[in-house]
């Protein structure tokens, strides 16, 4: 059979060249992330309690799938896809098969194409393994003769092939895991050489196993958030995602197609494979402001309303057969934000604390917006939904949209690992069991196998904060899970990959004894049931291995206790400008719950979600976008300050008719909360004008208040008066007023001088009345006496001589 090639029509798309040479076949992406993991561990494998572990996890950036077109090899023009891959276990006398497509990524055809097996020695330990994958030497302590292959495969085509061997020609003899590889000859130009080769492993187990592996899986329903600090949709990628082919409608169909059989007898169902989902409940919040519908994106209506309604069904369904785990809300980076002082922000997220308020509901029914903080609600006498009433708001998402009781108790370190002063609140916050990766305990090496030969995923973890329980992760497998799909070979080998994990830590156990391990995946884990899926169901069907739940893991003996290991200065953080951003924003938040009447968590839960969607570990990656959400964040608390404020007069003018007249002024709180404000008036460098204190004032939501404020005028005239409304902690709020006001009233100083002048005014009058009357009784003495005429003023009008 022949089909396009990569990059033709109809054909798969082609992936990039692998880093190590020049447009090499799509890489060894698997063993690449791997590499460094056993690398690190091989010479470390039992590090003393008081020390750090090697590291076991794998730098993030290798599990990135290459994004370059092309995936030719000049050395190795044929890439080798595998569709089957059988048994997965050989037993004695099995036949090996491996099925699946050549493509020719050259330009010139290969003829006569080959195929043989050949196998490396037995590796019986996790150490094996690492060594083996360290050393990258050709596996050829047996080698298989050629068996035919297509007899063409023409340049940039792609042709099937099946390759059967006996598994006595690759002599398998004992139990463990091989590693081989499948070694493709071919003609090109009538050079005969090789022209392609994968590597993978071939898994001996016994027919009746003397021990076993049982492997828990916590499996993450998370997504980056899709809406802005307002609670508007920034986009609607998040309908894409969860319609058909999207990343979490596979991530769903993982656990969704895993069987679930009734037991007879009973009327309730039960997985043969029980995983443990990790969900946000902000993203089922997101979910629900969708499926409530309609609902606005940049550019007009979103279109992902069914998409939503149909992935919350199916989740519901899901939901009810497997367990649930309630994330942090928003699935904040509690380490960045432990680190830079914003612990609270932490507390509010947390689902298992009744100081973990933050949400962003749908909209009301009366058309309240989306992202408005909402007033305390009535209390009630029973609690909404099956959770208690000390639980936070993430649990009662998950309760309601889903109808089940989430666990509250247990926390999923983002990247594995834990700083003590966030173990401390998170302990705080009713976290009684903590999931970390090998790096984060002490003797989390031993945990995974690595330094002891029994795994045992339980552990207790020593802080100094006190013991807690804990879980550790095995990060080899959780990076097999994450590179499932983009895996040399295909889905299929990187399974393969995911036995051969599980075959080296059930070989090194000791007869009778049973390792634990738990799988957790990658949190934005892009696996569909090919991959992830083959993986779960491997657990069932293997008789090796057990399926069990993550609770299970502690019931048997637990790793040798341990101590909390801090984090590098090289682990993943959150951007620090944009921290610095965000610690701005919830500074003010603070302030303006000092301000609040009531429950501030309450009355501010729909900004404090807004905060932790802002602050997820999802920004990780991206740390522009997290600087524009922090930005965004910023903005939003600004503009709810400002929804309290004073009102200016039209005419920004205001008269005094008397001189202990009040300035009357107009506030608004246009939130849907209580505030108590402090109004603050200045005049600007004029004495003559005192304005007293009114205290703080409590303004009810929606209400428009006028507040009289004494004041006293010294002098009549105009005054430029600045006022200012502040909370009680004297930041303000709204916007600042400038008026002009003026008072027509006398003050004291004024009332004086017009008392004065007219006091002078009427002495002045007295006198020239008194000097007039003593002017007349002179002209008439002087008349009587004879004497000679006087003038008005009393001298005499001629001279007597």
């Amino acid at each position: 059979m022949i089909r396009p090639a990569a990059g033709g029509t109809g054909g798969r798309p082609a992936v990039a060249p692998g880093p190590d040479r020049p447009g090499a076949r799509r890489g060894a992406l698997l063993r690449a992330a791997l590499l460094p993991v056993l690398l690190s561990t091989v010479c470390a494998l039992a590090p003393p309690a008081s020390a750090a572990p090697a590291p076991a996890t794998a730098p993030p950036v290798l599990a990135a799938a290459p994004s370059d077109d092309d995936d030719s090899d000049p050395d190795r023009p044929i890439r080798v896809d595998v569709k089957g891959f059988e048994p997965r276990t050989v037993t004695p006398g099995s036949l090996v098969t491996v099925r699946g497509f050549l493509t020719n990524t050259g330009t010139t055809p290969i003829e006569g194409v080959t195929i043989r097996l050949q196998r490396g020695d037995v590796l019986l330990s996790r150490a094996d393994l690492a060594d083996a994958d360290a050393d990258g030497d050709e596996p050829s302590a047996v080698v298989a003769p050629f068996q035919d292959g297509p007899e063409l495969v023409p340049a940039g085509e792609t042709v099937s092939f099946s390759y059967t061997v006996d598994s006595a020609e690759l002599r398998l003899d004992r139990d463990g895991v091989y590693p081989v590889l499948l070694n493709v000859n071919g003609s090109v130009d009538g050079d005969v050489r090789r022209v392609g080769e994968l590597s993978t492993f071939v898994v001996q187990q016994p027919l009746q196993p003397v021990a076993r592996t049982a492997v828990a899986w916590l499996w993450p329903l998370t997504e980056r958030t899709h809406r802005t600090a307002s609670g508007r949709f920034a986009d609607d990628d998040l309908a894409e995602s969860v319609s058909p082919e999207g990343r979490l409608d596979r991530a769903l169909s993982v656990v969704e197609r895993l069987p679930t059989p009734t037991p007879p007898g009973s009327a309730t169902p039960v997985p043969d494979v029980p995983v443990t989902l990790a969900i946000d409940p902000a993203l089922i919040e997101e979910l629900e402001v969708m499926a409530a519908g309609p609902y606005e994106v940049p550019g007009g209506q979103g279109a992902g309303t069914d998409a939503a309604r149909e992935f919350l069904a199916r989740l519901r369904t899901v939901a009810a057969v497997h367990a649930v785990v309630a994330l942090p809300y928003g699935d904040v980076d509690a380490d960045a934000l432990e680190r830079a002082g914003l612990g609270e922000v932490v507390t509010r997220s947390l689902p298992g604390t009744g100081a973990g308020t933050a949400q962003d509901p749908p909209a009301a029914a009366d058309g309240t917006p989306t992202g408005t903080p909402t007033a305390p609600a009535a209390e009630s006498e029973a609690p909404a939904g099956p959770t208690a009433p000390d639980e936070g708001a993430g649990a009662r998402i998950l309760a309601e949209a889903l109808d089940v009781e989430p666990r509250t108790d247990l926390a999923w370190a983002p990247g594995g690992t834990l700083l003590p002063g966030t173990l401390a609140r998170l302990q705080e916050g009713g976290i009684e069991q903590v999931v970390l990766g090998p790096d984060a305990v002490s003797t989390g090496n031993s945990a995974i196998g690595l330094g002891d030969p029994t795994a045992a995923a339980a552990v207790t973890v020593g802080s100094p904060s006190g013991p807690v329980g804990g879980l550790v992760a095995d990060a080899r497998l959780g990076h097999v899970v994450g590179l499932g799909e983009v895996a040399e070979g295909g889905p299929r080998l990187a399974e393969q990959r995911y036995l051969a994990e599980l075959g080296v830590l059930t070989a090194q156990a000791p007869p009778g004894t049973e390792q634990t391990v738990l799988v957790a995946a990658p949190r934005d884990v892009d696996a569909g049931p090919d991959s992830a899926g083959a993986m779960m169901a491997d657990t069932a069907t293997l008789p090796w291995l057990r399926a069990t739940t993550l609770e299970s893991l502690t019931a048997g003996t637990p790793t040798e206790d341990g101590e909390l290991v801090e984090p590098g200065d090289d682990a993943a953080r959150l951007d620090p400008a944009g921290l610095l951003t965000v610690r701005d924003a919830t500074a003010s938040r603070d302030d303006l719950a000092r301000a609040v009447e009531g429950d501030a968590g309450t009355a501010l839960q729909a900004f404090d979600a807004a905060t932790a969607r802002g602050t997820s570990v999802a920004w990780r990656t991206d740390p522009g976008g997290f600087r524009d959400a922090a930005v965004d964040l910023a903005a939003t608390m600004q503009r709810m300050r400002g929804q309290v404020t004073l009102l200016a007069p039209a005419d920004g003018t205001y008269t005094l008719a008397s001189s202990d007249a009040p300035l009357v002024l107009t506030v608004r709180n246009d939130l849907p909360f209580a505030v108590r404000v402090l109004p603050e008036v200045r005049a600007r460098g004029n004495r003559a004008l005192s304005i007293g204190d009114i205290g703080v004032r409590v303004l009810a939501p929606g209400e428009r208040a006028v507040l009289q404020v004494p004041t006293s005028v010294g002098q009549s005239g105009g005054f430029a008066v600045t006022a200012t409304l502040t909370t009680p902690g004297g930041a303000p709020l709204g916007e600042r007023v400038q008026l002009q006001v003026r008072s027509t009233a006398y003050g004291p100083i004024s009332l004086i001088i017009t008392i004065g002048a007219a006091a002078l005014l009427g002495l002045l009058f007295l006198r020239r009345l008194v000097v007039f009357v003593l002017r007349r009784r002179a002209r008439a003495a002087g008349a009587e006496a004879g004497g000679p005429p006087l003038g008005p003023d009393g001298i005499p009008t001629r001279s007597p001589v």
